[in-house]
């Protein structure tokens, strides 16, 4: 009812005001046919400079001076409902029309607003995530937008290592584990956060499903995390486990799921995990994760962590130390001592 299908349909709303001066804002003000004569930003940073051909105002009060406005559209994030619900009421009182985005203000959530809207005679429509169109052409959609979480920036304290792999059940899990111990044997404090509902075993901190998320909100889910746990123990090293791989064949659906957890872990060193001769699994192999990993984040895969449970006779952690020139660990037989030292190494580099 109140989705917008086609630009056309906000083309007879022209000219817009905009609140939400960055990617939304820019985004909608470049539609074909849409007309914008003012922006509003909270972000004091942002007011008074130049956005889009108009300097940016810090209240809808202020744009509507001298301006002959018709609408208001708002392009804020996830996570700021009630700003955007100030503007939107703040709008209708006014006589303007309202276009929120999804991320924004959802509409049917908030059925007063469109109450209110009807009562002061003028129009409100939402841009919609169209998960009618995802329900046409796969049989089945959410009933709403899965990405919740808002965006943060946060810079950690102690170094990250993110440990990943050349695909599922290749030994993530307990790498992060056998890490962890390794740093307690030196008296270290150590985090280690499971991005798994499987990672239930200490001395892992806590885990989540990181799977059950939208992609958009898995780096804010991981970020949040890192600043959760060190808020809470001030560790000296955080382990992230990470899921699936950016490079296995046969299965490609997780693999922006493993993308997601890098990008959000934003490591200082990295980890890979490999299972020879995996008896379900196509691994692209080594060499193919390290590049992968590397192209994405800038960051340095610094060992490997073999498991051994299906490698063959000839196949042993010297063999790999020899191919890779990296230095390699059993982690299942030996612990993760060695690649604590491959870690620390690098750091102090």
């Amino acid at each position: 009812m109140y989705s917008v299908d086609s630009v056309k349909e906000i083309q007879d709303l022209n000219p817009f005001i905009v609140v939400g001066c960055g990617g939304g804002g820019e985004k909608f003000s470049n539609l074909e046919g849409v007309e914008t004569v003012g922006f509003i930003d909270d972000d004091e940073r942002k007011q008074g400079k130049q956005f889009c051909g108009h300097i940016i105002a810090d209240s809808l009060e202020k744009c509507l001076i001298d301006s002959d406005a018709k609408s208001l559209v708002i392009m804020l994030p996830i996570g700021a409902e009630g700003t955007a619900l100030k503007y939107a009421v703040q709008a209708i009182d006014a006589g303007l029309n309202v276009v929120t985005s999804f991320r924004s203000l959802s509409i049917e959530e908030n059925p007063s607003l469109a109450k209110f809207a009807e009562a002061k005679n003028v129009v409100i429509k939402e841009i919609s995530p169209r998960l009618d169109v995802v329900e046409k052409f796969a049989g089945i959609a959410p009933e709403k937008s899965c990405e919740v979480l808002p965006k943060i920036s946060y810079t950690p304290k102690a170094p990250v290592v993110f440990v990943g792999g050349t695909s599922q059940e290749c030994g993530k899990r307990t790498t992060s584990k056998k890490l962890g111990i390794a740093a307690m044997e030196r008296g270290l404090t150590p985090a280690i956060i499971s991005t798994d509902e499987m990672g239930l075993e200490e001395p892992t901190d806590f885990n989540f499903r990181a799977g059950s998320l939208s992609a958009m909100d898995v780096p804010a889910a991981i970020l949040a995390a890192i600043k959760y746990v060190e808020a809470e123990k001030n560790p000296d090293i955080i382990f992230i486990e990470g899921q699936s791989s950016l490079t296995e064949k046969g299965n490609p659906h997780p693999r922006g799921l493993s993308a997601a957890i890098l990008i959000g872990a934003a490591p200082d060193a990295v980890i890979v995990g490999h299972r020879p001769n995996h008896p379900y699994r196509e691994p692209r192999g080594i060499e193919e994760e390290i590049k992968a990993i590397e192209s994405l984040e800038p960051t340095k895969v610094v060992g490997l962590s073999i498991n051994l449970k299906n490698a063959g006779l000839d196949t042993d952690v010297e063999y790999f130390e020899s191919k890779f020139n990296l230095p390699v660990e059993d982690v299942y037989t030996n612990g993760a001592s060695k690649l604590l030292d491959a870690i620390f190494d690098y750091l102090e580099e």
